[in-house]
């Protein structure tokens, strides 16, 4: 096996995880990247004395990062180190009510009791159901290829199946929230989770009431030097293996010779491997990279996930109500949801999500100062006129946050810049600029995702957001290792 070359086109997150998996496995990995560096959207900003985290800001679930560095006998505090958040976020609602959401499960029941019209048992319960969902499906839906039948011919598939009536698949996770809780700012609260995949809780199926598991069962946790830690962390583990990076490198077309990839062109020369992994998202990749193969059509054109408008600005001044997450829900979330994925446009009122890294890295801000990183979940790139939503948004969130927090927060800007749809759609070949690729608004998404492997070209393979298990940090680096599990039985074989 030591002579088999695997090509990787990209160096996101999940193809960084799936070269370090495959170079463990004795592969020669090249990795070829479009921009200048590694990462995808899990990149930095660094401007005027302020450094920005640009992409994913939540980090759950680590040891999808620790994993990667035991098994390939390193030691994880040579290269990475990160520390648990006590309070997991802050959220501020537009009556005044303010909730600082615990990492302690039951200590965040007796906070919500005194917050909430609710009862310290009911939101227990809830946890506990959300864990039960986690733990039936977790090893089908996001630790195994879907699209194998080996999938199915598990014990856990089978009591998974038996269980079915309990998933909440058929109803959506706004109303298994209002069925959960009366209060309807808690149900608003656990509405949110929604958008960890891009999707509408008035849409995506009640099963997504997992995902606050993640949350209070795992944590949150702060990277020490920010999210950017994980990519640089990762890329120079892929470095120490062995693994070779090719920088401003743009792979033109992945050759295909009777149904099988033999290599790729890159500026008019063949490189031959192997293995092909394709780390860019599934659209282009087929659009672009394989323009003589039949597309899956009915997978590409699966509607997008949300995206996302950010304004990374330099605060003058330091908010001891905030940390390093926070929230400031939307007066109507239901309109929210329904301009994001019904008309494809932004809302006056906009949820605004505020990620503050220098709240745990002091250096990423001038000493009485703050780096904010302020985002609202917009539709992804479909024409719209983006700078009229971006000057209306900014005009919008700047309303908002100085009523809620009592300071004119425009004077307070000293250095900005933007990232929106187009932009991430042309840094990152993110199909629209979507976030999570293919939205998960109704219940069959996960299977309607494209598979981590061809059906129909052997020796060819994607890892990413945009294929299974989907996207964020521990779906992309799950999906790093589902390929190279794939690809490790194949060869064998």
């Amino acid at each position: 096996m030591s002579n088999k070359k695997v090509i990787i086109i990209g160096s996101g997150i999940a193809g960084l995880a799936a070269a370090i998996r495959l170079r463990n496995q004795n592969f020669d990995v090249q990795v070829y990247e479009t921009n200048t560096y590694p990462g995808g959207k899990l990149t930095e900003i660094q401007t005027d004395g302020y450094r920005f985290d640009c992409g994913p800001s939540l980090f759950t679930m680590p040891q999808f990062v620790t994993e990667l560095f035991t098994n390939s006998k390193k030691k994880v505090s040579d290269y990475f180190e990160y520390s648990k958040k006590e309070v997991v976020c802050n959220y501020f609602y537009e009556d005044g009510t303010r909730f600082s959401a615990l990492a302690d499960a039951r200590k965040f029941a007796i906070e919500a009791e005194k917050i909430f019209d609710v009862e310290e048992t009911e939101i227990l319960r809830y946890f506990k159901n959300s864990k039960q969902k986690y733990d039936l499906t977790s090893s089908l839906f996001l630790e195994k290829s879907l699209h194998k039948l080996s999938t199915y011919l598990s014990f856990d598939t089978i009591k998974a199946i038996t269980r079915i009536g309990n998933l909440g698949i058929n109803t959506n996770l706004h109303n298994h929230n209002i069925s959960s809780f009366k209060d309807p700012k808690l149900v608003q609260f656990f509405d949110r989770f929604a958008t960890y995949n891009g999707s509408s809780p008035y849409l995506t199926p009640g099963i997504m009431s997992m995902i606050p598991h993640l949350e209070q069962y795992y944590g949150t946790f702060f990277p020490k030097g920010g999210m950017h830690s994980i990519t640089k962390s990762l890329y120079q583990l892929a470095l120490d293996l062995g693994v070779t990076f090719h920088f401003e490198s743009k792979i033109d077309q992945i050759i295909i010779k009777k149904k099988k990839a033999t290599g790729v062109t890159i500026d008019n020369k063949y490189l031959e491997a192997d293995v092909i992994v394709s780390n860019m998202d599934v659209v282009p990749t087929y659009r672009k990279l394989l323009p003589d193969q039949k597309p899956p059509e009915k997978t590409l054109k699966q509607p997008r996930s949300s995206s996302a408008l950010i304004f990374y600005w330099g605060i003058k001044k330091e908010f001891p109500e905030l940390d390093l997450h926070n929230i400031f829900f939307s007066k109507n979330y239901k309109e929210e949801f329904q301009y994001i994925f019904e008309k494809k446009q932004v809302s006056n009122d906009p949820t605004v999500y505020i990620n503050i890294t220098s709240k745990n890295e002091l250096n990423d801000a001038p000493k009485g100062c703050e780096n904010w990183f302020v985002m609202i979940n917009v539709p992804c790139n479909e024409g719209q006129e983006w700078d009229e939503v971006i000057n209306q948004s900014r005009k919008n969130i700047l309303d908002k946050l100085s009523g809620i927090l009592q300071s004119n927060i425009e004077e307070l800007i000293q250095t900005e810049q933007v990232l929106d749809p187009r932009s991430i759609e042309h840094n990152t070949q993110s199909y629209q600029g979507a976030l999570y690729g293919s939205s998960s608004n109704n219940k069959y998404a996960a299977f309607l995702r494209h598979p981590n492997f061809s059906k129909k070209i052997k020796n060819l393979y994607f890892c990413g957001g945009s294929v299974h298990p989907g996207g964020g940090i521990p779906l992309c680096l799950l999906s790093g290792k589902i390929v190279s599990e794939l690809i490790q039985k194949d060869f064998k074989s």
